[in-house]
C-alpha cells in the first residue's frame, strides 16, 4: 500500500503547484488512452493528480480501479473526487473506508450533479443532501484526510446570485474543507475577482484555479452553457479563424498565458482539466518550462 501525503500540506509550500485532473473510461480503450496519458505527464512530476467520480456501481468501481492504477503504476498523489449522487451516508463511509484502505488521503468533496434526465438534485433515502454535509462525514470519520471542494468563479448555474453561492462555499470551508479547486474559466479576472470576494467573506484557504485547454469551438461552446461560464470574444475569434486542426494549438496557447499571469498575481498553482486527452497539456507543461525529468 502507498501512503500518500496531504495537498493541503503541498499548498502550504511557496513553490506553486501544478495537477491534473482525468476522468474514469467507459471501455478498455478509454482505460489505455488515459494511461498513456499519465505516462506523457509523469516526467513533469505533477504534485497530484484526481480523478472524476462516476456513480452507480460500474462506474464506482472504475473510478477506485483507474485511481489505484495512477497510484500505484505512476507514483502519483492521487485524489479521488467523491459525490452524494445515488449513495446514502453508510455507502459513502464505505467508500471512503476503500479509499484509505487504499493509501488515498486526498478527497475532492462534491454533491454532485443530478442523474442523467433529472434537473434537480434529490439525495436518496439515508443520503447526504449538501457537499458541505460530505465535508463534515469525512472530517468526522477520516480526519487525517485532505478535502478539497469546488468554487465556481461564476457562480454555480443552480446558485439564485453570487453571494448566495458563495455563502455555500463558506458552509464548506466552516465544515472543514481545506482548500478550493474553481471551476474552469477562461478570463483571469474572474479568478482575481472570486478569491478577492472570498477573502472578504472570510474564506482564507487556498484556491486552485483550474484550466480547460480548448480542443475546438464547438466543444467551448458546450462547456461554457453547460457551466455558465463566459467565452471571452477573443478566444472565440481566434477559434473560428483557425482550421479545426490547429484549434487545440489556439486552446493550450490561452491556457499557458492564464497560467503565466495567475502565477504571477500570486495564485498558488494550477489545475489543468486534461479530459485525458496528451499533446495540449505537454504544451502547456513545456510552454510554461516545467521540468521533464
Amino acid at each position: 500500500m502507498y501512503n500518500q501525503s496531504s495537498i493541503k500540506s503541498a499548498l502550504e509550500n511557496p513553490k506553486p503547484l501544478f495537477s491534473v485532473e482525468f476522468f474514469p473510461p467507459k471501455n478498455d480503450e478509454g482505460g489505455k488512452k488515459m494511461l498513456a496519458t499519465a505516462a506523457a505527464i509523469q516526467p513533469y512530476n505533477p504534485d497530484f493528480v484526481s480523478i472524476t467520480y462516476g456513480a452507480g456501481g460500474g462506474t464506482r468501481e472504475t473510478t477506485m480501479r483507474y485511481a489505484e492504477a495512477l497510484q500505484n503504476e505512476f507514483n502519483f498523489e492521487v485524489m479521488p473526487h467523491l459525490t452524494c449522487v445515488g449513495h446514502t451516508r453508510d455507502e459513502l463511509l464505505e467508500i471512503l473506508e476503500d479509499f484509505a484502505v487504499a493509501g488515498f488521503r486526498n478527497v475532492m468533496a462534491l454533491r454532485g450533479d443530478p442523474p442523467k434526465g433529472e434537473t434537480v438534485f434529490q439525495p436518496v433515502d439515508g443520503g447526504l443532501s449538501f457537499g458541505s454535509d460530505l465535508v463534515s462525514l469525512i472530517k468526522e470519520n477520516f480526519p487525517d484526510f485532505s478535502i478539497g471542494v469546488g468554487g465556481y468563479p461564476e457562480k454555480h448555474p443552480e446558485a439564485s446570485d453570487p453571494s448566495t453561492d458563495l455563502a455555500h462555499l463558506q458552509t464548506k470551508v466552516d465544515a472543514g474543507a481545506d482548500f478550493i479547486t474553481t471551476q474552469l474559466f477562461f478570463e483571469n479576472q474572474v479568478y482575481f475577482d472570486f478569491v478577492s470576494s472570498c477573502r472578504k467573506t472570510g474564506i482564507s484557504i487556498p484556491i486552485l484555479p483550474g484550466l480547460l485547454p480548448v480542443l475546438s469551438l464547438g466543444q467551448v461552446r458546450r462547456f461554457c452553457n453547460m457551466c455558465d461560464a463566459k467565452l471571452p470574444s477573443q478566444l472565440e475569434s481566434r477559434l473560428e479563424k483557425s482550421a479545426e486542426e490547429n484549434q487545440p494549438k489556439v486552446g493550450s496557447s490561452w491556457a499557458s498565458n492564464q497560467i503565466i499571469e495567475l502565477l504571477e498575481k500570486g495564485a498558488p498553482g494550477y489545475h489543468i482539466y486534461a479530459l485525458n486527452k496528451t499533446q495540449s497539456t505537454l504544451e502547456i507543461l513545456e510552454s510554461l518550462g516545467v521540468e521533464n525529468k
